[in-house]
């Protein structure tokens, strides 16, 4: 019956083309060529289903470069083994027109983006708010774009990265795809898999679906044109690689498809003319915490991964040159083959081109391979020309490569063979580009025709990379550093010739004579003069920087002719160091000033330059910064306002001012996080005849002590300082009066402040009737709310702020809600909470404790992001809080969490709003200029990690007042107040009173399932508590320890269920068993038999002081001399920091045990207090 059918439709299609054939004459051609068409299309189809595809390139190389920046298939978080790479969304709406990156003509840092993460690159645009197609991944040689690449797919593979955005993933290294002279659409989609997934007609059904990885898009010598759309193929026909990429990329063939490019440059439009609207992202680095991370991966957590990282971070021009991966592996590489030959190590190169010298004298075994080594440079060299990577056997041959260096080569690791083909290539691009600038300077061509062998080798590279990216090119930047005295010196050594400095140095005239006669100075160009580090050639160069065209950084489209101020975006460490390298040969520089953000600071008078800035800076380059401050004899103005200094900073920046030829005036310091602590170094500085005649260090939480340690340098006789801006609303009537005494004294000094919110300054009230200053609308506020019932709380539930602490009063009770009146400007913290306001002038303000239940449920947020921190419904005046730090109880020091997955929730009435914090920190988030809400922290969950992260917690225990029998209820719940708060209400309903005892010393992890036991038999149900996090208003898990009758001691402890390491323990004695603990004596002044605190808790702080490096900035300068400060820093972990620090407390006079004291109830406020608690009472001398 199906075979009669067949045949009836088979007679009926012959019927059917022969009434066609008799309308179209051309019908049975056309009929012919389908039929053709269509055995080819069936072949090709079944040699893809049937075809496996090797890897397209080795990973020997890649997992060198990168120590576990990709693990196992097994691994059940890819992104936990990954070194992080800082990257930055650039936010700016560009055309194809503008995407050439000039360092001239920068965004303005707030216009121009934001950091971001691997798992938003294809996130809405926060503009627009639509989902790019076309990323862009930029960024200097070896930053990490092509692992980063490598990542999204193998991440994708394993189901932890835009699996629900694409079914199909293509990966293509450029460089082996431009090898292919014709392909088509079916076989590139198959290249660009490990194995085929599906048949091709079902990858094409969903172009939306389908994501196109481009890995160098810029390094063959190609120009990806799109082909007619009319003139469109069909997926089954070849075409030129070139066409059918930039028929890809322009649309022409799957418009619906998305795309990720990596690339050194912005400047695509040459290489890619239809490219439009693109989402870019610039790949900064490693963060300094990365770098050590990637040390101890590389060496292992053990001796040898520790003493490389101590040995590099000695050296701060080093450790800031390893923010770059590829320097980085340079540098371990290095280190590693004095490890293996037995030398002492030691590193002292201060460049990437010395570093490369440096691996290549420790690589290159005998001085027989140096003929083999002039042919490895003229191989890269031909190479960087034809703008290859890839060379087959014969390319070596032809260069006089035997097989015995190739061998050698391979062994050492400066070539690589590729696993999917016969080729070689050099281990990194960057190795490459270096041999082939060694390869320029060795031409061997007779001196008297240097000249025009110098004027052949510019054309050549300006024919390669442009006049206007010369300079960004690794290749000029390496032949800037090997044309250095050190590079020939080097060169010469390895070569075994003679290299004539003077005809040599020719050649970075030529280059700089042939580029762009009017193209301003870019930081390209001062990354070539660092590599060198000529003085001769810096001054002669930096002296042009006078009078060039730059624009104003708010009016970018006109561009004016400055010659007073320079401006420049710097991104990095790295750029930072280059460029106060550079300005210290710049003498008409006299201003600098470096800005997070562009509002904060003052107007430059004197001709200077402004450097913009997105990302905070490291203690390293801060100390690279002002080592370079105090060599830069032209500087008189500097402006630091609005970066966060630690005291490590400013240890180094006091340094620099001391020193006689620092020529510094004016120093601005505003809102640079300055506490007391920081003064003595500033007043070290006014009593040591340094040059400063004028200081601003305004909103800083400086308090009393701080200004009386200022006013001590003030009085000296050396001080030179004749304005000081200092914010004296905060200050007591006895420091003020101490001012006012000092200007009396010295008439030549003013103290004074820019905003004085203590003055009486008329205001109206709602009444229209005037209030005269913030105290009076203080007492306003109390007047108006005076019929609402106010209920003190303890001591913990203050405001600590520049005076005495503040009360917060409860409004409600049931509601939960507070209210606090800051009395004026200043900076305030509460323990209890955590939260932390930074105020500009007397305000109220009203906190309720909400549930994120009530508001969390309403979006479809669980999904993606998971609490994190309390949730405050925070009132206040608009405009008097500058700042509100959030609390976390997220660990970050457990190195797997980021700070760029932060984000604050706002809950409006129009909806939910997520804004990033300006910045991160253990305990906390800042938003800076906030607005109210409902507001709190969420953390946007890493795929295949899920809630599994590690948090700090608390235990809490609660037992009956009055019950004979005693019963414990032991709660272990993630470190928040508002949850916290929701239990001691519950327990308190049934008269149970809270124990308090230290919180795990370690970080737990959310999830995880730990196991209650206790040293006696005792009954606990349940036994097995998981930490999780619920709302306060839903009932939390807790065990019920019955102990009957409690006669004596017993010690509960918390173990991991995995593993039963021990994460907690407590000891409850039958004295504690009472409504309030013990007060504290005061420590009697004439008490000289007591033991010191610190050494009678020796054991204690030793075992459980968990983060000692706020400990020693504390004590630094105060206690510590900067030897001592380094050689406890220098320690490994904290235990080894406090054995350090208490063998050097032995020649400590009783003032320096008692700041010690201090510094840690500042900083471990909870261990102190239950040390004390256990003493029941026992003075201590404190």
């Amino acid at each position: 019956m199906e075979e009669s059918q067949s045949k009836q439709e088979s007679s009926t299609k012959v019927a059917q083309h022969e009434c066609q054939e008799d309308v179209d004459p051309t019908f049975k051609t056309k009929k012919l060529m389908e039929v053709e068409l269509m055995k080819h299309r069936v072949q090709l189809e079944r040699n893809l289903k049937l075809r496996t595809f090797p890897e397209a390139r080795t990973k020997q190389v890649e997992e060198a470069l990168y120590p576990l920046l990709t693990c196992s298939s097994k691994s059940k978080n890819l992104f936990q083994n990954f070194t992080k790479l800082l990257l930055f969304k650039k936010l700016c709406q560009r055309g194809s027109e503008n995407l050439v990156r000039e360092s001239w003509y920068p965004c303005v840092p707030e216009e121009g983006g934001h950091m971001t993460d691997i798992q938003d690159l294809f996130g809405p645009n926060l503009g627009t708010q639509e989902k790019p197609q076309l990323v862009i991944i930029e960024g200097a040689a070896g930053i990490g774009k092509s692992t980063l690449a490598r990542l999204v797919k193998r991440a994708w593979m394993e189901g932890q990265l835009y699996r629900d955005h694409f079914h199909h993933v293509f990966f293509f290294t450029c460089r082996e795809l431009a090898q292919c002279k014709q392909l088509s659409l079916a076989e590139l989609i198959a290249q660009g898999q490990e194995v085929p997934t599906a048949p091709i007609r079902q990858i094409l059904s969903h172009p939306e679906k389908l994501l196109f990885i481009l890995d160098g898009i810029d390094e063959p010598a190609w120009v990806l044109e799109e082909q007619n759309p009319e003139l469109c193929l069909h997926w089954s026909q070849t075409q030129p690689v070139y066409t059918l990429l930039g028929s890809l990329l322009g649309k022409s063939i799957l418009p619906e498809a998305s795309f990720l490019l990596t690339t050194r440059t912005t400047a695509l439009q040459k290489f890619i003319p239809s490219l439009e609207h693109p989402c870019q992202v610039e790949v900064l680095g490693f963060t300094l915490f990365e770098r050590k991370n990637y040390f101890y991966k590389y060496f292992g957590k053990k001796k040898g991964g520790i003493t490389a990282f101590t040995l590099v971070k000695s050296n701060s021009a080093l450790l800031t040159l390893c923010e770059v991966p590829w320097v980085c592996w340079l540098v371990c590489t290095c280190l590693k083959k004095q490890m293996e030959q037995g030398r002492g190590l030691s590193l002292t190169s201060q460049t990437t081109t010395a570093l490369c010298l440096e691996y290549l004298s420790l690589t290159i075994p005998g001085q027989h391979m140096r003929t083999q080594l002039r042919a490895l440079c003229s191989l890269a060299a031909e190479g960087v020309c034809q703008r290859r990577t890839l060379f087959s056997e014969s390319d070596l041959c032809k260069q006089g490569l035997d097989e015995d260096a190739i061998a050698t080569f391979l062994k050492t690791g400066v070539l690589q063979k590729q696993a999917s083909s016969l080729s070689y290539s050099f281990a990194h691009l960057c190795l490459q580009e270096f041999f082939a600038a060694m390869s320029y300077i060795l031409d061997d061509s007779e001196e008297r025709h240097a000249d025009m062998k110098n004027d052949r080798i510019v054309e050549t590279l300006v024919e390669l990379y442009g006049r206007q990216n010369l300079f960004e090119a690794p290749t000029v930047r390496f032949l800037f550093g090997l044309l250095s005295k050190e590079g020939l010196k080097e060169m010469e050594k390895l070569f075994s010739c003679s290299l004539p400095g003077k005809t040599k140095l020719k050649l970075l005239w030529h280059i700089l004579g042939k580029s762009q006669p009017h193209q301003p100075p870019c930081l390209g160009l001062l990354h070539c003069l660092y590599e060198n580090q000529d003085m001769e050639l810096l001054t002669h160069v930096m002296h042009d920087l006078q009078g060039t065209i730059v624009p104003e950084p708010d009016d970018l489209a006109h561009t004016v002719l400055q010659t007073n101020v320079k401006h420049l975006v710097i991104q990095t460490d790295m750029d930072l160091m280059v460029v106060t390298f550079c300005i210290k040969f710049c003498c008409h520089v006299r201003s600098l000033q470096l800005n997070r953000k562009v509002q904060q600071g003052h107007k430059l008078a004197a001709p200077g330059m402004v450097l913009y800035r997105w990302t905070p800076i490291t203690d390293a380059s801060w100390k690279i910064f002002f080592s370079n401050l105090k060599l830069t004899r032209n500087l008189e103005e500097l402006d630091l306002s609005g970066n966060p200094l630690s005291y490590y900073a400013v240890h180094s920046l006091c340094k620099a001012l001391r020193k006689r030829g620092c020529q510094l005036k004016t120093l601005w310091l505003v809102e640079c996080g300055l506490t007391s602590t920081y003064c003595s170094l500033l007043a070290s500085v006014l009593s040591a005849r340094s040059s400063l005649t004028e200081l601003d260090l305004q909103m800083n939480n400086l308090g009393d002590g701080g200004v009386k340690m200022l006013c001590e340098g003030l009085r000296n006789p050396a001080c030179n300082l004749s304005i000081l801006w200092l914010d004296q609303a905060s200050l007591s009537d006895q420091v003020i009066a101490l001012l006012r005494t000092l200007e009396a004294k010295n008439p030549k000094l003013h103290i004074s402040s820019t905003w004085k919110p203590h003055v009486m300054v008329p205001t109206m009230n709602m009444d229209k009737e005037e209030v005269g200053d913030s105290q009076a609308l203080l007492k306003q506020q109390r007047q108006q709310s005076g019929d609402k019932h106010m209920e003190p709380l303890g001591t913990e539930d203050k405001f600590w702020g520049p005076r005495v602490p503040v009360t917060t009063e409860v409004v409600d009770r049931e509601r939960n809600l507070y209210r606090v009146q800051l009395p004026m400007a200043g900076f305030y913290h509460c323990p209890s909470t955590g939260l932390h306001f930074v105020v500009t002038r007397a305000v109220t303000i009203e906190i309720e404790f909400c549930a994120w239940s009530q508001y969390l449920d309403k979006t479809p947020l669980q999904q993606s992001h998971m609490v994190v921190g309390p949730l405050f419904d925070i009132k206040a005046e608009q405009g008097a809080v500058t700042a509100v730090y959030l609390p976390h109880f997220v660990a970050l020091q457990e190195g797997i969490m980021d700070s760029s997955l932060f984000h604050v929730a706002h809950f409006q009435e129009h909806g939910m709003v997520l804004e990033t914090p300006a910045r991160v920190e253990q305990h906390y988030a800042v938003l800076e200029n906030p607005s109210f809400s409902p507001v709190g922290i969420l953390l946007r969950m890493i795929p295949a990690v899920g809630h599994f992260i590690p948090i700090t917690s608390i235990t809490l225990i609660y037992y009956h007042l009055y019950l004979k029998d005693v019963t414990f209820h032991l709660y272990l719940v993630p470190n928040d107040c508002t949850i916290r708060k929701a239990i001691d209400d519950e327990e308190m309903k049934f008269q149970f009173v809270r124990i308090n005892k230290p919180p795990p010393v370690d970080a737990l992890y959310l999830g995880s399932h730990y196991i209650v036991s206790s040293s006696k038999l005792v009954e606990i149900i349940p036994k097995e508590l998981e930490l999780c996090y619920r709302s306060p208003g839903e009932s939390q898990l807790f065990s019920e320890i019955d102990i009957g009758h409690m006669d004596s001691e017993i010690k509960l402890q918390i173990k991991d269920k995995r593993h039963m390491n021990l994460k907690w323990e407590a000891l409850l004695k039958p004295g504690e068993l009472r409504p309030a603990l013990p007060k504290i004596a005061p420590a009697p002044k004439d008490a000289p038999s007591l033991l010191y605190f610190m050494d009678q808790h020796r054991e204690q702080l030793v075992a459980r002081v968990t983060s000692v490096d706020p400990l020693l900035d504390k004590l630094h300068g105060l206690v510590l001399s900067e030897d001592s400060y380094e050689v406890v820093w220098a320690e490994s972990t904290n235990q080894d920091k406090m054995r350090k620090l208490f063998s050097l407390s032995r020649s400590w006079s009783w003032d320096c045990k008692d700041q010690f004291y201090q510094a840690l109830k500042e900083t471990h406020p909870h261990l102190v207090m239950d040390i004390l608690e256990k003493l029941g009472g026992v003075s201590v001398r404190s």
